[in-house]
């Protein structure tokens, strides 16, 4: 019992209470994320989309996401980020239940454009509020809490999302609408706005938001690292477009792709504290590569699933890459991003996710619909690959900025005691010098 609570200690000990507000919202966000998960569905069953249009739809959603997030990252830094957080959140809620009434497909893809930029508008504030409230040497800590409770959320969530389409998809719409407008009422009540004058090095110009844009473009390390999450979130939001069609076509039902998926939090929620430490004194690089070679696996063993017991087990193997990828990538992109340029960093990074929300599912439509199925999940097998040996090649580079970025260190000058002499005979002894460890 000793050994739990200061396991438990370790893991959640000491982190300020801004970082617990902002948990707790996600927690919260994360309960009702109904819609994305089942989008796909609702598409094609109960609006009666082809395949392809639901694809447009979801590239939609993406190209929203990707106006949204640099939009998000310039307000984050520019008008602060907790207004920009809030007004995002409450745009998102409106639109959500918008999205929900809209019958034909042009007004569909049209709210599916706007919900997208709103909500991914307050990733990048998010993401810089996390870096502004929580101290490096927690980050690691802080980051895995927060994917875990991303992903206790989304367990739920695709489970309850199963049954309350049942009742009906726009309880959907109305509960994700609901718990975004909570998780903004959180915000608004108990965190403050989180943005400081930086005090670090300035790098290549990092400390001079005016020439943000050619800083970013010019920042080769960083928009490399931003290129293979690109490559990754390719494969990744397959789970949300592809994966369900193919259960389809196995002939499984909406609420056992629900069940499905929903291994992907539970096995998140259970090992996710535990890698901080399995990971803690690694190669970053070496972990990365390990998770995209995992993730890439997982998604071609897809290619030979045709029952819900195989299409778990997949899951859950590109599970365990994902859960190596996600710690690692956040503490990177914290470390890679300049203090002054915080938000538009976050905002560039954010908007890998989003261009991969726009092309995943054509792309993925695209291959399956012209070369098949197999073709389609084994190269997301061999995109992982690929992306391992990147991964090893650029990893150096990355530390050797993420150094730089935090400054030299001062080094630690052993202290030397020096015995005084010996008084001459009537003088009075000095005191001793106090001693001090090295």
């Amino acid at each position: 019992m000793r050994t739990v609570r200061s396991w438990f200690r370790d893991t959640t000990g000491g982190l300020p209470k801004s970082f617990w507000y902002l948990w707790t919202g996600t927690l919260i966000n994360r309960l009702g994320s109904f819609v994305l998960v089942f989008l796909a569905i609702y598409l094609t069953q109960e609006r009666h989309f082809s395949a392809s249009q639901a694809g447009l739809v979801i590239g939609m959603w993406g190209v929203g996401g990707a106006v949204g997030t640099t939009i998000g990252g310039t307000l984050t830094d520019r008008w602060g980020r907790r207004p920009t957080l809030l007004t995002a959140q409450i745009g998102a809620a409106a639109l959500m239940v918008a999205l929900g009434l809209a019958r034909p497909l042009w007004a569909v893809a049209l709210g599916a454009l706007l919900l997208g930029a709103f909500a991914e508008m307050a990733r990048p504030a998010f993401g810089a509020m996390m870096v502004d409230v929580v101290p490096e040497k927690d980050r690691l800590r802080a980051f895995s809490l927060n994917y875990w409770a991303i992903n206790l959320g989304f367990a739920c969530a695709a489970v309850l999302a199963g049954v309350a389409a049942q009742a009906g998809y726009l309880l959907l719409f109305l509960v994700d609408a609901a718990t975004t407008l909570i998780t903004a009422l959180i915000i608004f009540a108990r965190v403050g706005e989180t943005r400081s004058v930086p005090t670090g090095p300035v790098v290549k110009g990092a400390g001079a938001p005016a020439g943000a844009l050619r800083t970013i473009l010019t920042d080769r390390v960083f928009l490399l690292f931003v290129t293979l999450n690109l490559f990754a979130a390719l494969v990744f939001l397959q789970h949300i477009s592809m994966l369900p069609i193919a259960m389809g076509d196995s002939g499984l039902s909406p609420a056992t792709y629900g069940s499905v998926i929903a291994l992907n939090g539970v096995l998140i929620v259970i090992g996710q504290l535990f890698v901080p430490k399995l990971i803690k004194g690694r190669s970053r690089s070496h972990v990365l590569a390990l998770a995209a070679l995992v993730m890439g696996a997982g998604f071609g063993l897809t290619a030979f699933a045709d029952a819900a017991w195989l299409y778990g087990l997949t899951v859950l193997i590109w599970t365990v890459g994902e859960m190596l990828n996600s710690p690692s990538n956040a503490t990177l992109i914290a470390e890679l991003s300049p203090g002054a340029l915080r938000g538009r960093y976050q905002g560039v990074f954010s908007l890998s996710w989003q261009i991969a929300g726009a092309a995943a599912p054509i792309l993925g439509g695209l291959v399956r619909e012209h070369v098949g199925n197999t073709a389609l999940w084994l190269g997301c097998a061999a995109i992982g690959a690929a992306m391992a040996v990147a991964h090893l090649l650029s990893g150096p580079a990355r530390e050797r900025r993420a150094a730089q970025l935090r400054g030299p260190v001062a080094p630690v000058r052993p202290v030397t005691l020096v015995r005084p002499p010996a008084p001459e005979a009537g003088e009075p002894a000095p005191a001793e010098p106090a001693r001090t460890s090295s």
